[in-house]
């Protein structure tokens, strides 16, 4: 390692960031400079490559582990080795590790898993169309990026893939899950995240200047391109067709990412993706994308054609030097701002976090308050919900009632998600069994029988839990939005002959068929809850009441779409915002008022 702390500014900690990135600039090479933008995946990081090519960033793509199941010290073993790696350079400068992490640090077994983001939208509140200020709930999701960063850190990583902060404007769209609203308000207010994950900055901080708080915190970023949540028939990576003034609406959204010091990535072969054939005229690809303003480049695998490419574009002029100095010096200063030049390896004291007590406990409250009720029939004077727990018999059925993988959805232990125990968690038949009484008998069938469906006197009611299997991306733009796995069949067979709740988890609003609305007695949208299914007991069985309101309008034909609140004729099956409450009437419907 070059020079002595005497003698590098860059090195001495007490020495102003501004001065300390100059200093370090300075001292760079073009390789050491190229090599900083570059952002590579970690089966292809080896120790000599992170030295070699003087590597910047180092990745994992959803389901790409040290080993199955790996324990959160196994990650962090593997990342603290990459960054020793990197140490050893010529001016040791320290590797930043990104992960995706979306939903809690959801790569890595045994971490707490948060609702995705649309059920964390459903904590809102809504009138008149208008999302109203709720200090409380911006708050929950502040909570819930502390708690992810903690679990993050201890796994060695410096920055979460977080939040997404696209507008929803057709759940045909494989990310709709990812998005908070179709609503612009509400994602501004819910990022609140940002300031979870990276901590509270100072009121004196300068606005647009990057924050970490310190060691418990990570870096955020704040994606993806604008207008990514409005593309043509909800097609992933699709066109995005709006005038430029509906499109600035939203552009509030991205202040925080697109203004001030930090720095701009691009995402997974992002650059293949500006030519047609994929990965064709990469050159160009290079150029065009690094003149643009992206600072750092996702490779994730052909890190050695990038560099050649950008070195090459750089020696002939069609990429100036002071653009490649512009990035370094971005990238430098959130390295510097973040720590990792006094504290770049795991802090291991944070081990216990993952996973604990407080963060499911939060994990739980987030779901709670997430739930949407939908429909809760009263018979007589009594409406259906909450449910008796000390029944003599309850059914519990459906595909979805005990997969913890299909409870947590995409971006789950893997890219696209998987089923069964995937991690450390309890399903919905797990809450269910330990919320009832001692007394109380339940029979759980994945798919009830003809044997059971005809004696079903002997139960008080069903509780049918069916929705969407795990995707993620393009591998989930679905242009008919029906629930798959004969979820209908299931409810109607079952709700025929005993009453039902209805629980749908889906990661956005799915067609209700006369089925599963005429024939269940009360209907509960859960979205994506996560790992704590005890969040949804809770409320089903009323040790809580339901808080959560629709952060989407949910249609009542595929045809109707795109269809959103400020469409000019509206006519939703539920409207944003809405959502009944165990003191709500059937056939309640939001009341619109101005809000307060």
């Amino acid at each position: 390692m070059e020079g002595s702390n005497e003698t590098c500014v860059y090195k001495n900690q007490d020495a102003p960031v501004e001065a300390r990135v100059k200093d370090l600039l300075s001292r760079m090479t073009l390789p050491e400079k190229i090599g900083q933008m570059t952002q590579i995946e970690r089966v292809v990081t080896t120790y000599p490559v992170i030295t070699d090519y003087f590597i910047g960033s180092v990745l994992n793509g959803g389901g790409s582990w040290p080993f199955e199941d790996a324990k959160t010290s196994d990650w962090a073993d593997m990342i603290d080795g990459y960054q020793n790696a990197a140490l050893a350079s010529r001016l040791g400068i320290p590797i930043i590790y990104g992960i995706d992490a979306v939903h809690g640090n959801n790569n890595v077994y045994g971490a707490t898993i948060f609702p995705h983001n649309i059920g964390l939208g459903a904590t809102r509140n809504y009138l008149n169309k208008v999302v109203v200020k709720c200090d409380r709930d911006a708050d929950l999701i502040r909570r819930i990026g502390a708690a992810t960063a903690l679990e993050v850190r201890a796994s060695g990583a410096h920055w979460a893939f977080a939040p997404c902060v696209a507008a929803l404007r057709d759940p045909r769209w494989g990310r709709s899950y990812e998005s908070y609203s179709e609503d612009t308000d509400i994602i501004c207010e819910l990022s609140t995240l940002v300031s979870g994950l990276q901590g509270e900055p100072p009121k004196e901080h300068p606005n647009g200047y990057p924050f970490l708080a310190g060691r418990n915190n990570v870096v955020a970023c704040a994606k993806h391109f604008v207008g990514d949540g409005g593309t043509d028939k909800g097609i992933n990576e699709g066109n995005t067709i709006v005038s430029y003034e509906e499109l600035d609406s939203s552009c509030t959204i991205f202040e925080l990412s697109c203004s001030g010091k930090g720095f701009v990535i691009s995402d997974w072969e992002a650059l293949e993706r500006l030519s047609e054939p994929f990965g064709s005229n990469y050159r160009n690809c290079v150029k065009t994308s690094v003149n643009a303003g992206v600072d750092m480049v996702m490779v994730p695998f052909k890190y050695e054609q990038f560099i050649k490419d950008l070195t090459d574009l750089v020696e002939s002029g069609e990429v100036t030097m002071s653009r490649i100095d512009d990035a370094v010096e971005r990238i430098l200063r959130v390295k510097f701002v973040a720590g990792l030049f006094e504290h770049p390896l795991t802090d291991r004291s944070l081990l216990g976090t993952v996973g604990c007590k407080e963060h499911r406990e939060l994990a739980r409250e987030s779901v709670r308050k997430s739930l949407v009720l939908l429909k809760n029939r009263k018979n007589s004077e009594k409406p259906f919900l909450p449910l008796d727990r000390n029944a003599k018999r309850i059914l519990v059925t459906g595909t979805h009632a005990d997969d913890l993988g299909y409870q947590c959805g995409g971006w789950t232990k893997a890219w696209f998600g998987l089923s069964g125990r995937i991690t450390i968690g309890t399903t919905l038949l797990d809450a269910i069994k330990a919320a009832v009484g001692d007394k109380t008998e339940v029979i759980y069938e994945k798919t009830p029988s003809e044997e059971t469906l005809a004696s079903v006197q002997g139960f008080s009611y069903a509780i049918v839990a069916v929705g969407e299997t795990p995707y993620a991306e393009t591998l989930g733009d679905n242009s008919e939005l029906t629930i798959p796995l004969n979820g209908n069949d299931i409810v109607t067979a079952v709700a025929e002959k005993i009453p039902t709740l209805v629980v749908l988890f889906s990661g956005r609003p799915m067609v209700l068929e006369p089925p599963v609305l005429e024939k269940a007695e009360a209907l509960v949208a859960a979205w994506l809850p996560g790992t704590e299914g005890q969040g949804i007991s809770g409320v089903i069985f009323g040790d809580y009441d339901f808080e959560g309101k629709l952060p989407v309008s949910w249609f009542k034909r595929v045809d109707q779409l795109p269809l959103t609140a400020d469409a000019n004729s509206y006519d939703p099956l539920f409207p944003l915002g809405f959502g009944l409450n165990y003191n709500s009437g059937e056939n309640s419907k939001p009341v619109l008022t101005s809000p307060a």
